[in-house]
């Protein structure tokens, strides 16, 4: 079943002079938080850590051949 999901995508940005992070916002009906994940990254290798946090916020741990990303999905 699908659940409608908040979800935060941040790029982080390891350059010594700039700190900032790209972070995208949007709302989506997802069945599987992984699969949704690695098809958003199609052509790439990926590698994912999860972490459940305790109010029920899911956090993806991602790096997609040495760029580190997180995804954020809060269930709406």
């Amino acid at each position: 079943m699908r659940k409608e999901y908040e979800v935060v995508h941040e790029i982080l940005n390891e350059c010594a002079n700039n700190q900032m992070r790209d972070v995208f916002f949007e709302e989506v009906e997802i069945d599987d938080l992984e699969q949704y994940i690695r098809s958003r990254h199609k052509d790439q290798y990926v590698s994912l850590e999860r972490e459940d946090l305790a109010d029920g916020s899911v956090i993806y741990h991602v790096n997609t051949s040495g760029m580190l990303q997180r995804y954020t999905f809060t269930e709406i």
